[in-house]
């Protein structure tokens, strides 16, 4: 199966079938759905976004004399920024695709049992869980691009481009409690806060984190593990799983400083849907916003990289 393209949806290339219908493509986000959503998030003023961040001086132990002046000194504050991406999306159909609710490609089952009763309704809300995976997609693995001039588009950085202090390089090797120790103790030296961290991470990495911290259960007749959280010395770590990760990556972010960034359309909103201008004898619409990610500090998350993937 695929989608049609940027083709006008008819009865021919959109036909109705009968009987129970299911998505093939998973649609959860838990990236997106943690650091606030579609509908969370701050607002932006413009295409690019900022935040600031500052540092203290190595402690040490001081030995002035007395009646000394003091060190004249002041911190510079350093500016951090990203941009905000246009998701959109758009569907055309025809009259007769509207309005044919009865007709069927097949001639099995009962004409009442046809899921679709609205197919712009129907292909609009597929338009909403393609975005939220989209954005999904970006906030994790997106590289940055801001242009020049409007002959491309921008992109905003995803977090796993913007972590770099941390980065705990596993030079092709299997994931193992030493991987997760480095992280953790280089994220604390690093002065991350250990607020909300949030292990992310794929299918293979899920299992091998489940063994690694696997026990055994006090029950004789109930097997298998499925560790969500971790007990470390820096505090409680959870899990997360999430289809849109690397194979060979493992995120660890403090999600207390994630949020989505958008830009409000004047009386529209930040992410919405409107009819757009007719022309011929079809129904055309589009889903459209403009989200950028804020990540606050870099140096308060951290990776695990260039893992075994088999």
């Amino acid at each position: 199966m695929a989608g049609i393209g940027n083709v006008l949806g008819t009865t021919f290339n959109l036909p109705n079938f009968v009987g129970e219908m299911f998505g093939l493509s998973p649609t959860d986000t838990p990236f997106l759905a943690m650091s606030g959503g579609l509908t969370g998030g701050r607002p932006a003023v413009g295409k690019m976004f900022n935040w600031q961040d500052y540092d203290l001086p190595t402690p040490a132990q001081p030995a002035i004399v007395e009646g000394a002046d003091p060190v004249l000194d002041a911190r510079v504050r350093a500016e951090r920024s990203n941009c905000v991406q246009i998701f959109q999306y758009g569907v055309k159909l025809s009259y007769t695709d509207l309005a044919a609710r009865g007709q069927v490609a097949n001639t099995v089952g009962e004409l009442a049992n046809q899921p679709v009763q609205n197919e712009m309704t129907f292909q609009l809300g597929l338009k909403i869980k393609t975005a939220k995976r989209d954005v999904e997609y970006s906030f994790l693995q997106g590289s940055y691009q801001y242009p020049t001039d409007n002959t491309t588009g921008r992109k905003t950085r995803g977090i796993l481009a913007a972590v770099s202090t941390t980065n705990v390089a596993a030079s092709s090797a299997a994931l193992a409690s030493t991987h997760f120790d480095s992280l953790f103790q280089g994220m604390y030296d690093q002065g991350a806060p250990f607020e909300n961290v949030i292990l992310f991470m794929n299918s293979f990495q899920k299992l091998k984190t489940s063994g690694i911290y696997a026990y055994a259960p006090q029950s004789r007749n109930v097997g298998g593990v499925n560790i969500q959280s971790i007990e470390t010395d820096f505090g409680v770590i959870g899990v997360m799983l999430d289809r849109f990760m690397p194979t060979g990556t493992i995120l660890a972010a403090e999600m207390s400083v994630v949020a989505p960034r958008f830009l409000p359309i004047p009386e529209k909103g930040h992410f919405f849907l409107e009819p757009l201008a007719k022309t011929g004898a079809a129904e055309t619409a589009q889903l459209y916003g403009e989200i950028g990610l804020e990540y606050g500090p870099e140096i308060w998350h951290g990776k695990i990289t260039g893992l075994a993937t088999s």
